[in-house]
């Protein structure tokens, strides 16, 4: 149970890295608070002058909000699959095209297009 807890916390984390700047700006502060410093509610709740189940509701409608934008845009899917696909090229190139093709450089540099594009 902790383990999917901590999964679920990495993925609204993601979530909000994606589609932070749409939320309100209290939702946003919240968020922050809690993914980024990773206060507890109790210590948003103190630092912003709410109710820990004030802190709770907004936590919980930002949350609903990233996850219907995921829904909609599909944006941290797009980057997991893109992530995927930049792995299995990454493992395709680095079976098929030797060391010593002339100096390297094509395999070199197939490999670096891909670690840009998996940034």
């Amino acid at each position: 149970m902790a383990e999917s807890n901590i999964g679920n916390i990495e993925f609204q984390s993601l979530l909000y890295d994606f589609y932070g700047a749409l939320l309100s700006d209290s939702q946003n502060e919240v968020m922050a608070l809690y993914h980024e410093d990773n206060l507890s509610l109790s210590e948003i709740a103190a630092e912003l002058g709410m109710s820990r189940q004030a802190v709770h509701y907004t936590l919980k409608k930002a949350e609903h909000a990233l996850g219907e934008y995921e829904e909609k845009l599909g944006l941290v899917a797009g980057y997991h699959r893109d992530r995927k696909l930049a792995e299995r090229a990454r493992t395709l190139i680095q079976s098929s095209i030797p060391e010593s093709d002339e100096d390297g450089s094509v395999k070199t540099e197939l490999l670096s297009i891909i670690a840009r594009l998996s940034e």
